[in-house]
């Protein structure tokens, strides 16, 4: 089926889903601001506030200034991959080649800060390869049919391979100080890191894009029912392609990021980072099976994780294996937790159905 044909004459209607505005005006905004907060990220909240207390009780430094600049910096370029790849999953598609593509931007600034560019001109083109990166994905799903987990699956190795290709086992440390100072600094003297701040801004802008826009409308419809998206006239494919290009862009930027802060920059940067990132999205109620799920809750599970692993990493009793073995156990529950509610109301929705009188009998 040709998703981007004209806009046949009769169209199902696409049923709204969480986080959709309906209409316009004061209602559209109303519902905006509803799809922004839910019982989630209620429960979210309390997540978070039982972490910290239990954190503080695992180490007394962690309720400190100190510990949220390092906790930011470590987590910062997750951050920054979960915030395109939630909107790609609520299209019910998924990126698994993120973490690579942000270490092939890595590799690519290396080699190309090696052959005497200036890091001015090497950052737009690490973002453009992104780019590229995300399309070719896109094309592969879109044009061609192929399933997104099957493709990222390849990509995530091509991807890395390249990354190895373009730089090898070296690595450059030789960056300006005055970029990597920016990338490790914090903003205007607090205590905030300047890549929580480039967070603040893209998470802003995805929350906008995705809850106040018609292309977020989009995204939504296609996620619930991509057949009804395509018989409403939505381009689909080409909306797809948009959000393959969005992470592939942003897990580019990830790389850069991760290179100056670190004031390293190699092939092997970022491993694993691509399972954390979809566990943040998921956590944050984002439904596997698209159509659900809200950036504030992306925000909040983001927190949520960060928290837990700054907790286990100051504890002197927990060994840092555990991070692991948490990560994938919310990744479980995050999926496992939303089928069961669902299920669960379901069944109420069938038990009460049942007990009602059939018409016409008193």
């Amino acid at each position: 089926m040709q998703a981007d044909r004209a806009t046949p004459t009769t169209s199902p209607p696409v049923t709204p889903q969480a986080g959709v505005p309906a209409t316009g005006g004061r209602a559209g905004t109303a519902a905006t601001l509803r799809g922004l907060a839910g019982p989630w990220e209620a429960l979210l909240l309390a997540l978070i506030v039982l972490m910290l207390i239990v954190g503080q009780g695992l180490s007394s430094e962690f309720l400190t200034a100190d510990s949220f600049t390092t906790g930011s910096l470590d987590f910062s370029e997750v951050a920054l991959m979960a915030l395109p790849l939630a909107l790609v999953i609520i299209a019910a598609e998924i990126d698994l080649s993120v973490a690579s593509i942000l270490a092939l931007s890595s590799a690519l600034m290396a080699s190309l800060w090696n052959s005497g560019l200036p890091l001015e001109l090497i950052m737009p083109l690490c973002l453009v390869a992104g780019a590229v990166c995300g399309a070719f994905n896109g094309v592969l799903v879109t044009r061609l049919g192929l399933p997104s987990l099957a493709v990222t699956i390849g990509t995530l190795a091509l991807f890395r391979g390249l990354a190895f290709v373009v730089i090898g086992d070296e690595s450059v440390t030789d960056f300006p100080a005055t970029w990597t100072d920016r990338a490790f600094g914090n903003f205007a003297g607090t205590f905030i890191p300047n890549t929580m701040v480039l967070f603040a801004v893209l998470a802003v802008g995805f929350a906008v894009l995705l809850h106040a826009t018609p292309f977020g409308r989009s995204v939504f419809a296609i996620g619930a029912n991509e057949e009804a998206a395509y018989f409403a006239g939505l381009r689909v494919k080409r909306i797809k392609l948009v959000l393959f290009v969005l992470s592939g862009t942003v897990a580019a930027l990830a790389g850069i990021v991760i290179s100056l802060r670190n004031s390293t920059a190699a092939a092997n940067v970022g491993q694993g980072f691509e399972l954390t990132a979809i566990t943040a999205v998921l956590l944050g109620g984002v439904s596997i099976f698209g159509g659900r799920g809200s950036v504030a809750g992306v925000i909040l599970a983001l927190f949520l994780l960060g928290g837990i692993q700054k907790a286990l990493q100051l504890s002197e009793s927990i060994s840092s294996y555990w991070i692991q073995i948490v990560t994938g156990a919310l990744l479980i529950g995050s999926v496992l937790g939303p089928n069961l509610a669902r299920r669960a109301a379901e069944a109420r929705r069938r038990r009460s159905s049942s007990q009602q009188p059939e018409e016409g009998q008193p």
